[in-house]
Parts: C-alpha cells; sequence; structure tokens
C-alpha cells in the first residue's frame, strides 16, 4: 500500500480516530507503586523481559514514522519507569525529528533531576509526573520504594529550570490510603506552572487488589477542593482529552480529574498503545495484543505493516470502562506497568 491508498481519517468500529501512541520502552521500574506494580507480585528478583525481547530504539522509531503516516501526532514514552531505559535522550532526539509528532513522557521523577536538561536538548516536548503524596510516609506507602518527595519535587523543579513550560502531576487517588493528600497537592501546586491531574483508582491488570470500595469518585474529589479554592468548568482542549479540566475561580490555574471508573470517556478514546516487547493494545484494559515485533525482525515492508495496523484498528470496538460491571474479573487483564498508564 502507498501512502496515496492511506485512509484520510483512520477510524475505528465507534468512528474514533487514532491520534495517540503511547510507548512502554521499560517494563522495569525503580517504584513498586501498590497500584501497578505492587511487590508482592513484582518483587527485587521478578522475571523482567531480557534484553533480546525489547524493542530496539531503531524498531520503535520505525513504528513511530509508520504511525505517523497514519495521522498520530502525540507521543507518549512510559514504562515501567522510562528514566530507567539507558540512553533515553538518543530515542526522542529519533522520536522529535518525526514531524509534526510531539514527544511527550511519564516518569516518577525519581531521577529526573539528573535527566532534565538532556530530556530538553533532545527535543522533549512535556513531562508528567507521577506524584500520589507529598508526606514521606503516604509517599512511601503508595510507592513502596526508599525514595523521598524531596526526590519528586527536586525532579518537577528542575525540568522548570531547563525550560519545560507543560508539566502535569498526576495523582491516584485510594480511600482510605491518600484520600487526606488530595488538598495538599492542590495547595502546594495552586498558583504555578504545574497542573494536578487526580486519578481516581482503576482496575488495571489483574494484580493491585482493586476494590470499588477504595474508589473515591471524581465528583467527590471535585466538591472537597471546591469548598475551599471555587473551580469554574473548562471546555476540553482536544478529542480524546482524558482529564476533566477546571479553573481555579481567582485565575490561578486549573486541575483535572480522570474518571475511567464513574464517568467512562471509551467513546472519545483516540489511544493506541505498544508495549515493551513489541505488542499492540487497543485498550489499556486489553488481556492480549498484536504483535508487530515479529513483522519488524522479519523484513516485513513498511506498507504491509502499515497495513496490519489499519485493519487493527479499523476492527477495534474496546470500551471496558463503559462494560466494567459486566467484564470486571472475568478476564486476566494485562498489567499497566507493561503497556504503560
Amino acid at each position: 500500500m502507498n501512502d496515496n491508498r492511506l485512509p484520510h481519517t483512520l477510524v475505528d468500529q465507534l468512528q474514533r480516530p487514532l491520534q495517540d501512541l503511547r510507548i512502554s520502552v521499560t517494563d522495569r521500574c525503580n517504584f513498586r507503586c501498590t497500584y501497578c506494580m505492587p511487590r508482592a507480585v513484582f518483587g527485587k528478583d521478578y522475571d523482567f523481559l531480557p534484553r533480546p525481547e525489547i524493542l530496539t530504539f531503531e524498531e520503535i522509531t520505525r513504528t513511530a514514522r509508520i504511525f505517523s503516516k497514519l495521522g498520530i501526532k502525540k507521543i507518549r514514552l512510559t514504562g515501567g519507569e522510562p528514566l530507567l531505559r539507558k540512553n533515553l535522550e538518543q530515542l526522542i532526539e529519533q522520536l522529535s525529528a518525526i514531524q509534526p509528532i510531539e514527544v511527550a513522557l511519564t516518569t516518577n521523577a525519581s531521577i529526573l533531576a539528573k535527566k532534565a536538561q538532556a530530556l530538553k536538548n533532545a527535543g522533549l516536548n512535556r513531562i508528567t509526573v507521577s506524584l500520589d503524596a507529598l508526606d514521606d510516609p503516604t509517599f512511601k506507602l503508595m510507592s513502596d520504594a526508599d525514595f523521598s518527595v524531596k526526590d519528586v519535587l527536586e525532579g518537577i523543579e528542575q525540568a522548570l529550570h531547563v525550560g519545560f513550560e507543560d508539566i502535569k502531576v498526576n495523582c491516584v487517588i485510594k480511600r482510605g490510603t491518600n484520600d487526606h493528600a488530595l488538598l495538599d497537592l492542590v495547595r502546594y501546586f495552586k498558583g504555578t506552572a504545574v497542573t494536578v491531574r487526580f486519578i481516581e483508582f482503576m482496575d488495571v491488570g489483574s494484580t493491585n487488589n482493586w476494590q470499588p470500595v477504595a474508589v473515591v469518585p471524581a465528583k467527590e474529589m471535585k466538591d472537597t477542593i471546591n469548598k475551599e479554592f471555587p473551580l469554574e468548568s473548562l471546555e476540553e482542549s482536544y478529542l480524546g482529552e482524558v482529564a476533566r479540566r477546571y479553573r481555579y475561580a481567582d485565575g490561578s490555574g486549573e486541575i483535572g480529574f480522570i474518571t475511567s471508573v464513574t464517568q467512562p470517556f471509551c467513546r472519545q478514546c483516540t489511544r493506541i498503545r505498544l508495549s515493551t516487547d513489541g505488542k499492540l493494545y487497543t485498550c489499556l484494559f486489553a488481556n492480549q495484543g498484536s504483535d508487530i515485533r515479529q513483522l519488524l525482525r522479519h523484513q516485513v515492508s513498511d506498507a504491509e505493516i502499515t497495513q496490519h495496523i489499519i485493519t487493527l484498528w479499523q476492527s477495534r470496538n474496546d470500551r471496558y470502562s463503559e462494560l466494567r460491571q459486566i467484564e470486571s474479573g472475568q478476564k486476566k487483564k494485562i498489567e499497566m506497568s507493561y503497556i504503560g498508564g
């Protein structure tokens, strides 16, 4: 297939366009967050992917170029912890050279302070930091790792210092664990260049012991914040935006809520995910992926890989969050650490 025969807009069975590619560059992480990579399952000696099974930078870049011709404009690098991937700056430099691709990164920021300048120099556009509390006891309870909140905050400050203008902080709220951190985070980042987004605890994967009782609905979070800091709703800034956005009434910034449990946004999902070992997943809650590593490594042409992706997307009808009550617990789902959040 040549470029002249590519679909003008590639859409799935629910007419959702393909717009965003999330790439997991490593399945390793230096945290053991209870909602993502619990230590009971992913312990110190967990059998992570051997190097030959992990996509090379060249394979990732080739895949990104193919996706760019299908309409992808945004790529987000995830993990595991992506900054643990050696020489990640080289991959970012390769990806940022693909126009008009915008490259973003999600990180726990534990080593961001050391990496921020190199990431900026390589062409990284945006950073999202995972931070679930501002007090060390709660932070360590959630991350189950020997790092301090100070490490993360220093990473954020250094990213701002080297010139990153679009920094977001994502916080997963679990009832009875870190729900008290809600207002702490709001107070700390309100009036800064950093936007905080609160995420409902989701049943991603099969190891995080998800229970509905641990979910704090976004409406409850918003009402709690609104009592102290009045909020005004904002329109979505682009199709497929996952966060419901609000601004502070006093003009001192904005916050967001990601409502996958109580207010699913499946009908606007425009994302596809590439796992560390080269499988494509059309849903965060998927139980299986489509292997393109074998295509990349067996001299299959770009045209054939393109057609494979087109067929995969055009057959997509995922809407797990809308069907959660029916499907939850019935199938073993892929872990978040394997395909990124």
